[in-house]
């Protein structure tokens, strides 16, 4: 036997002991809405190669809306994902899903708003909504957003007709002048505003609401899989901590990553929404979620969507937040040595 194939025996018993050990990679499906600030940390996660360093592999799945999404969970095409507050909560009502986190605070990018040559009257009389149609999508943290408005102006929601809509059909309705007010989320706001010359008229924190993302889990698969829940939220959190660290390399992967959604907007704009829209780590969210006085902010942010949702007649009952709302898995993370550290690393 010549030296060299000696040496390459040698390096292939050594390396063999290794490849017998390494673990594959764990497949999880991951469901979001394509083009949305609080989606940005998993893209930033595949582009950094983050999910395979906690032996998770993700698998994608997008959907339009919130409502459509919750319901593709009965079937197990995902496992786990990020929604709206009002979809996580029809979620829980109907499918059993379970809200493990904050995606961020969107109260800023839910509004309602107005066609640009008729801003300065309506601003100058909301009251003046009354009876017109307002185009938005229901069951989602925008429609939210909307009847905070109205009641923000004394308005119910029985003195507008509201028109149920995709937020594509929205912002082509009113760039063509077929509308006049809508209730849409960001980005489609900058959209609005810089390809139709619309205006925000108000938010869902002008309307006195906060808006939570939630970061949401199948209760099947949260039982059967914690260890992997746990990471996925882990994931998320360094992905946050990276982009908030490093914003300028954060816009330029956001710009792509909304590139990919069919959504353009400015430099300014993806600015904004780091600007408007506060984001949650570990520390963030270990706060929101505590119930040491009995009531954590999150029960409070949720126990109002769920009121609502309930006097909107979208469920029959609000539920109780402890029933759908746990912190257990954060905990995990926050236990981890491993997965603390992985979570608050900010490169």
């Amino acid at each position: 036997m010549s030296k060299s194939i000696r040496v390459l025996c040698a390096a292939l018993a050594l390396a063999l002991p290794a490849a017998a050990t390494a673990q594959p990679l764990q497949t999880i499906k991951v469901s979001y809405q394509p083009a949305l600030y609080w989606a940005l940390p998993f893209h930033v996660a595949t582009e950094k190669g983050w999910w395979a360093e906690l032996g998770l592999k993700p698998e994608f799945s997008t959907f339009p809306a919130g409502v459509p999404q919750i319901a593709a969970s009965a079937s197990k095409s995902w496992d786990v994902g990020g929604t709206g507050s009002i979809p996580a909560v029809l979620g829980a009502v109907r499918f059993n899903l379970m809200t493990i986190g904050l995606t961020n605070d969107e109260s800023q990018g839910n509004a309602l708003m107005v066609r640009g040559d008729r801003a300065a009257a309506v601003a100058a009389n909301p009251a003046s909504i009354r009876g017109q149609t307002i185009l938005l999508t229901a069951n989602s943290t925008g429609d939210y957003a909307v009847q905070s408005c109205l009641a923000k102006y004394g308005l119910k929601k029985a003195d507008v007709t509201l028109k149920n809509m995709g937020q594509a059909e929205i912002i082509s309705a009113l760039s063509s002048n077929q509308a006049e007010l809508v209730g849409v989320w960001a980005p489609n706001i900058y959209t609005l505003e810089e390809k139709a010359g619309a205006k925000l008229l108000c938010s869902g924190r002008d309307g006195g609401v906060v808006v939570p993302g939630a970061l949401i889990v199948r209760a099947d698969y949260a039982k059967e899989n914690p260890q992997n829940v746990a990471k996925f939220l882990a994931v998320y959190l360094r992905a946050w901590k990276w982009a908030n660290a490093n914003r300028k390399d954060a816009i330029a992967m956001m710009k792509k990553f909304y590139d990919q959604g069919g959504v353009q907007i400015s430099d300014a704009s993806l600015a904004k929404e780091f600007d408007t829209r506060p984001t949650f780590d570990l520390t963030g969210q270990l706060r929101a979620m505590n119930r040491g006085s009995g009531v954590s902010e999150m029960d409070n942010w949720f126990g109002k969507i769920a009121d609502f949702m309930k006097g909107a007649g979208s469920i029959p009952e609000a539920p109780a937040t402890r029933s759908f709302i746990t912190d257990e898995y954060m905990r995990m993370v926050a236990s981890d040595p491993k997965l603390a550290e992985f979570a608050n690393r900010s490169n």
